[in-house]
């Protein structure tokens, strides 16, 4: 547990109760998910566990910290809805937090997932179990000691069990430690948090056109939508971004190593890098440094998100040209990708508002219409030699596919059952 006398945990322990991050209404549950990274599970299963841990297995999830609830409830739902055996614990320590988690839960009718109000630094002294999957997101850096943080979640980890991970990545977050350095001296931690946030509303009202914050277009959702976003984004006592490095060395210091970067894709400076020249040297350079470049060229990364297992057990890559792998898109149907290559043979791949073109061979259209979750690998280029596409052709037109879009975290594979 942080110190008694750690004045900023106090500050945001009142912060979560009186805004709980992010804002959400239990009555939305009727007509939308909100899903993303990490803890998708249709990620989970590949880029945590290479596809290779039975759907059939019941997954022992913990989702520490999990604020109103996105994280546990996208997760719960996807097992639900899969028919998939296992069990969501959902861990805050924030009252108000849990309270509207748990009312979305029962909104959606969701018999997998329990709610437990506590702190996550308490799982080492707890007899908490230990869990197959554990999601930690946007939760270490705002902790006293995340290191001692994550060292207890891998302690709480089963044996070949992974973690989801997000924490703040500083470039996209240019702007925002200068206005949270101003509102510390114009409304210090200490002061109650309705009182801060009127004066983050009047400065955000007359901020000067030459301050940072203008220009960076990552926090509309913050700023313009509502007041936990707006005190979670600008008044947040305790905030802390990291860049790659800084995150996988936090990882190597647990005990941990990545799995996968998200998107892998996103973090290939080869895509940034047209010039052929500029290609070569970056290639030359080894997996730390070619992410750290990508994050520097890039300039907008306000997160990182990546799967964790424990050092030395990383899962081998999927054989994705295995005949009976079966592809399965993560999200967006499989022709819906294929409707959006251009005409030139590119997929506009979005890292948020970076727009990158990635090449696809000229048979990705049609092996896209032919992915639908069951089809296997074998079937779809059986299907390809069908339509008059010799077999070696085919195979090569699918392995350059999966590459790019299995990068890009759009095209993935399924477990077996």
């Amino acid at each position: 547990m942080p110190d008694a006398g750690d004045s900023r945990d106090r500050s945001l322990a009142a912060q979560y109760e009186a805004f709980p991050y992010p804002a959400r209404d239990p009555r939305d549950e009727t007509r939308r998910l909100f899903v993303g990274s990490p803890s998708h599970l249709r990620e989970i299963d590949h880029w945590a566990f290479g596809a290779a841990r039975p759907a059939s297995l019941p997954l022992q999830a913990l989702v520490a910290g999990c604020g109103t609830g996105d994280g546990a409830i996208m997760l719960a739902t996807q097992l639900a809805q899969d028919g998939r055996p296992g069990q969501v614990v959902a861990l805050d320590r924030s009252g108000a937090a849990l309270g509207i988690a748990r009312a979305r839960a029962e909104a959606r009718g969701l018999t997998n997932i329990v709610f437990e109000q506590r702190s996550l630094l308490d799982l080492p002294d707890a007899d908490a179990g230990r869990f197959d999957y554990i999601d930690c997101c946007g939760v270490l850096h705002h902790l006293p000691d995340p290191l001692a943080a994550l060292r207890g979640l891998e302690r709480a980890l089963a044996p070949g069990g992974a973690m989801g991970l997000m924490v703040y990545a500083p470039h996209g977050r240019t702007g925002v430690y200068m206005i949270q350095d101003a509102l510390a001296l114009l409304a210090p931690p200490d002061q109650a948090p309705t009182a801060r946030l009127e004066v983050a509303r009047r400065v955000m009202r007359h901020l000067p056109a030459t301050a940072w914050l203008r220009a960076n277009a990552n926090f509309g959702d913050h700023v313009e939508g509502g007041d936990a976003g707006l005190y979670d984004l600008l008044l947040n006592p305790r905030d802390r971004a990291y860049t790659i490095a800084d995150f996988l060395a936090l990882l190597d210091g647990a005990g941990l190593e990545a799995a996968a970067l998200m998107e892998p894709a996103r973090y290939d400076p080869d895509l940034l890098l047209p010039d052929p020249r500029l290609r070569a040297r970056a290639q030359a350079l080894g997996a730390v440094e070619r992410a750290m470049l990508a994050e520097n060229l890039a300039g907008n990364m306000n997160t990182h998100v990546l799967y964790a297992v424990r050092t030395g057990a990383a899962p081998a890559a999927p054989d994705a040209m295995a005949p009976g792998a079966v592809p399965v898109a993560r999200e967006l149907p499989a022709e819906a990708i294929a409707r959006q290559i251009a005409p030139d043979g590119t997929l506009p791949v979005a890292f948020g508002r970076l727009v990158v073109p990635m090449p696809l061979p000229s048979l990705a259209r049609p092996i896209l219409g032919l992915i639908d979750g069951h089809r296997p690998v074998g079937e779809i280029l059986d299907a390809l030699q069908s339509r008059g596409i010799a077999r070696a052709k085919a195979e090569a037109g699918w392995a350059e596919t999966w590459r790019a879009l299995s990068r890009a975290n759009r095209i993935l594979l399924r477990p077996s059952a």
